[in-house]
């Protein structure tokens, strides 16, 4: 086969993802495409959610309502994405199947990200835990999410005192 293969950007229902990713791949099995249709992924990152000062690490579809797949443009293989139940169409002009650019291709691989959510913002109490400061009360000053630490403006002894912690070591204050 002269051609080789791209990758491609399907759209998709919402929530429907995982299935009709599955999907693709079990009819690329039966009907042995996989000549046409190389690999089938849906984008996900990986997320640490800080709530309550416990972190865990979650795993979320980073662009909801799309699949990738790389696979080689043909009659049989654009009929068996497009009449994949789940699958609204391709994501290009007029839904035809436009190949994702190199520099596409790295950006959705290349690089792993993995990013911090946080319950609390910019002036909001917080509590400290886990440290020698344990049940101090301080006020969010600065957040920040690449060294994963929190500025905090604390009261002890009657002074205001800047003090930088890890974002782990704070939870949100009680009313």
């Amino acid at each position: 086969m002269s051609e080789s293969a791209k990758w491609y950007v399907i759209h998709t229902y919402s929530g429907y993802e995982n299935k009709v990713a599955q999907n693709i791949e079990k009819v690329t099995e039966n009907r042995k495409l996989h000549e046409l249709i190389h690999e089938v992924r849906v984008p996900t990152e990986t997320v640490t959610e800080i709530a309550d000062g416990k972190t865990k690490e979650v795993e979320r579809k980073t662009y909801p309502g799309y699949v990738l797949v790389k696979m080689v443009v043909t009659d049989d293989s654009w009929y068996v994405v497009r009449n994949t139940r789940g699958c609204t169409g391709f994501v290009g002009p007029a839904s035809e199947p436009t190949p994702l650019s190199e520099e596409e291709v790295k950006k959705l691989f290349g690089i792993d990200v993995s990013s911090v959510e946080v319950n609390f913002k910019v002036g909001d109490s917080v509590r400290i835990s886990g440290t020698a400061m344990d049940g101090f009360i301080g006020v969010v000053q600065n957040i920040n999410l690449d060294d994963r630490s929190v500025d905090l403006l604390v009261s002890m002894f009657g002074r205001e005192t800047l003090t930088t912690l890890p974002i782990s070591q704070v939870v949100m204050a009680e009313d």
